[in-house]
């Protein structure tokens, strides 16, 4: 019997780890700006000015170029600096910055960070902003801090944009 009580302990333990829902979250944000996609861009890129304005992202170093590995420090509300180094999937101007980190190996814990710009033709661009976490540890992830980080930079990117 004992047996058995092990076996099926290590069996949901295993199906917690390994099932696709506590394995993968995803955070999805989005923004109306009255702003061409060109000004967006520019404010978005300019990783220089982001301690002066970005609430979330404290700062971003290195070359930002497709394949490259850059630094990237964030602060979620409520939460401590977290410094990564990401490497960049997508650079294309006016469009789509991505980027995706690793912590320790890939697997265990991946972050696939993406910010979206689509032009609506009327001098206004929606902004989305998500990422997708995969990994064996995603399921112990509590991603309510990092989704207000989000919606904070968006605020604040639109303020600025729209000035």
């Amino acid at each position: 019997m004992y047996d058995l009580c092990k076996v099926i302990q290590t069996e949901i333990i295993l199906q917690y780890f390994f099932n696709t829902k506590t394995m993968a979250k995803e955070i999805k944000t989005e923004i109306l700006i009255k702003a061409t996609p060109e000004k967006i861009w520019s404010i978005l890129t300019n990783f220089s000015e982001y301690p002066n304005w970005n609430p979330f992202i404290k700062s971003v170093s290195g070359e930002v170029k497709a394949g490259n590995k850059i630094t990237v420090k964030i602060e979620p509300p409520e939460s401590k600096l977290m410094t990564f180094e990401p490497t960049i999937l997508t650079f294309q101007a006016n469009k789509e910055l991505k980027w995706i980190g690793h912590l320790l190996f890939q697997g265990l814990f991946d972050g696939e960070h993406k910010f979206e710009l689509i032009d609506n033709r009327n001098d206004t661009t929606t902004f989305k902003h998500s990422e997708k976490f995969k990994g064996i540890l995603v399921g112990f992830l509590n991603l309510e801090n990092t989704k207000k980080g989000f919606q904070s930079m968006n605020e604040k990117l639109k303020e600025l944009a729209e000035e």
